[in-house]
């Protein structure tokens, strides 16, 4: 018993001197305003579209369309979600330059000449610019043509990442955050987005198509001060946030790449331990995240049921495991999760102890918008901005998953009453709708039952 109470004690000494740390060290990191992106409607993927789609891929034989079908089905993902122009006008399999930069230069001016006037900044006095697009590069840079085109001013601090996966967003804004502690009062942009189009993939290995079922064209931009003088007109505080990457581990690294197939068509490969590494990363990600937000009383109530556990050894694994689960939501009013896909949305809310309520933003986002990589952490925010459960005082945690393998969470603040509807201005009333069933099997359903002759004229 005496090493039960002087563990407790040196953890508890502990974690009161990290969060002390925190506090010592901590710099301010506001958002003004954000803005997420909608495509215009002939760029819809729905159920017909989604169709001709997989008829025109001719590797395809019939074990791959009932893959397909199940993958679609199961996915969560609506008939509202959008596509690269390339690939909705048929030229997939022979992407070029020319469209990728359309692509992303779609986004990048509707978000910014919206974030710009609705923020009511000149683009001459933003000090610092990051992009984030992980599977396309260009030259001149990404960066260079936003600058060129709202003729930005000389010194503006421009940074492109790439390769960062869905996990890039909450990395971007680590960087700003980074560069405020030294540089005071700054304006800074991230532009956070995907490029889907060069990567569509055309060949028939299942572990490359699930990439085309999952990911929708989609994007936002974030305006971010460190200013103490603009606290006030700040929609949410950056309170910290944690980076976890699991990139030494071989299996972990390897589990979502972007490659070619044996016929040198590309796209991004997703494995069979993706599950394992995105649990190990939440696991580490969390163990570090936990004493950094949550209240000191159930930081206590951990440490002395986890001890206690270590001292009675006749308790069984399923109680021990139960009774010293950390409850997130004594620090966290409201959990922005990366929908990801229908599965990840369904395993981080059983770790997490999270009802449909929780849940619910996630999972209309993948519905309304599918996965639109690092930037569909946003369109979760916006749900929830939209429906008005965003009260000054509450605390938003958001997590992300990353290829690498990485997994990034934030805590915020919200700093006012927000009810701005956002994107999702045209459709919040009929969110969550009553019934989520993806229409694809209802049209297409007969491939379950159809023979290798049979699916050549589907």
């Amino acid at each position: 018993m005496i090493f039960v109470v002087l563990s407790f004690v040196f953890s508890l000494v502990f974690l009161l001197w990290k969060k002390l740390v925190e506090k010592w060290r901590g710099e301010a990191c506001y958002i003004l305003e954000y803005e997420c992106y909608k495509p215009t409607d002939d760029r819809k993927l729905d159920t017909e579209l989604c169709g001709d789609l997989i008829r025109r891929n001719k590797t395809l034989g019939l074990e791959e369309y009932k893959f397909l079908l199940k993958a679609i089905v199961s996915s969560g993902i609506g008939e509202e979600t959008y596509g690269p122009r390339n690939i909705i006008e048929g030229r997939e399999n022979t992407p070029s330059i020319k469209d990728s930069l359309i692509e992303v230069e779609e986004f990048f001016y509707d978000t910014l000449d919206k974030l710009f006037a609705k923020s009511n900044v000149s683009p001459k006095d933003i000090d610092i610019l990051v992009v984030n697009i992980s599977i396309f590069v260009t030259s001149p840079s990404l960066t260079a043509r936003i600058i060129n085109r709202y003729k930005m001013r000389e010194d503006v601090q421009v940074f492109n990442l790439s390769g960062m996966g869905c996990s890039a967003s909450l990395i971007s804004i680590d960087l700003v955050r980074n560069i405020f502690k030294v540089r005071k009062n700054r304006l800074a942009i991230v532009v956070t987005t995907e490029c889907i189009g060069p990567n569509w993939y055309s060949g028939n290995v299942k572990s490359m198509i699930l990439t085309n079922c999952l990911f929708r064209s989609g994007g936002c931009a974030i305006l971010l001060s460190n200013n103490p003088s603009l606290k006030h007109k700040a929609m949410f505080e950056l309170k910290c946030l944690v980076r976890t990457h699991l990139g030494a581990s071989d299996e972990a690294y390897e589990c979502c790449q972007q490659q070619e197939d044996e016929l040198g068509r590309p796209g991004i490969h997703l494995g069979k331990n993706l599950p394992k590494a995105a649990t190990r990363a939440f696991i580490k990600n969390l163990t570090e995240l936990g004493p950094k937000i949550l209240p000191l009383r159930e930081l206590i109530r951990y440490v002395l049921v986890s001890n206690l556990r270590r001292y009675m050894k006749n308790g069984s694994p399923k109680q021990s495991g139960s009774s010293s689960s950390v409850n997130f939501k004594t620090g966290v009013d409201h959990f922005c999760l990366h929908p990801g896909g229908k599965a990840v949305i369904e395993a981080v809310g059983k770790s997490l102890g999270l009802s449909e309520y929780d849940l619910e933003p996630a999972r209309m986002t993948l519905h309304r918008f599918g996965n639109t990589s690092a930037s569909c952490l946003w369109y979760v925010l916006a749900y929830m901005e939209a429906k008005k459960r965003l009260k000054k005082g509450d605390r938003i945690l958001m997590i992300s998953f990353g290829s690498g393998f990485k997994c990034n969470s934030c805590h915020w603040e919200v700093l006012r009453d927000l009810d701005d509807a956002n994107v999702w201005e045209d459709c919040i009333a009929s969110y969550p709708p009553s019934n989520l069933t993806n229409p694809f099997m209802e049209k297409y359903s007969w491939v379950n039952e159809a023979t290798s002759d049979e699916i050549t004229g589907y």
